[in-house]
């Protein structure tokens, strides 16, 4: 008895060690998945836990963000005051998903994209709630920056066919409709089963590093 008593506790060092290693590892592979700007998924781990959520028998919004006149900000008051555009907005995109138990990723640059359960509220007001949060100024040494965005969306039935990458480009093309014609927020018709516009290279034709067409100025 006594040396099975010594033997458990010569171990219990080893295995408290193995623990501590077991969870900092896997916070190391977390983090590694999340963007570093702004806390959010990256593009794969953003589409893990988007289609776990799909998979359930519940309706769900996939939506597409982009931000409006972002170069400009770039362009006029630096990459800093960018990064903290960026950053912000991807906090409030976050915490916005979160509240509603959904899931939000940064798909690069100025896009996002997120998905949510509707929780039975009508699409077009949880549209309207997310680009209101999203529009409030950005505070950025001591100066106020005008942040401007464009949502689209795109509805998941239950027991419907339609997977993540499609409802993403359909929500794409809403997104593009907004920012053409001003309008802040876009929801794909409750039949649409197929993207609208033409692909090239596999993206949206008029997508930057598509040839053929460039977007409206973002």
């Amino acid at each position: 008895m006594s040396h099975t008593l010594t033997a458990l506790s010569a171990a219990l060092p080893v295995v408290a060690g193995w623990s501590v290693h077991s969870v900092r590892l896997r916070r190391r592979i977390e983090a590694a998945r999340r963007d570093p700007l702004t806390g959010l998924w990256t593009r794969d781990a953003f589409a893990e836990r988007a289609c776990a959520l799909l998979a359930r028998s519940r309706t769900h919004l996939v939506c597409v963000v982009d931000l409006d006149g972002f170069k400009q900000v770039n362009d006029t008051l630096g990459h800093a005051a960018g990064d903290a555009v960026l950053r912000t907005v991807g906090q409030r995109l976050a915490a916005w998903a979160k509240d509603r138990r959904g899931v939000a990723g940064r798909l690069g640059g100025d896009e996002f994209a997120a998905v949510t359960p509707t929780h039975g509220d009508r699409p077009g007001a949880v549209l309207a709630d997310l680009l209101e949060a999203l529009q409030e100024p950005v505070v950025f040494d001591s100066r106020s920056i005008e942040v401007r965005a464009s949502v689209g969306a795109a509805r998941s039935r239950s027991a419907s066919p339609e997977g993540l990458p499609l409802l993403l480009r359909l929500a794409d093309e809403r997104m593009y409709e907004a920012k053409q014609d001003g309008s802040g927020w876009c929801l794909a018709p409750r039949n649409a089963c197929a993207p609208a516009l033409g692909t090239v290279n596999g993206r949206r034709a008029g997508r930057p590093g598509t040839a053929g067409g460039a977007e409206a100025t973002s």
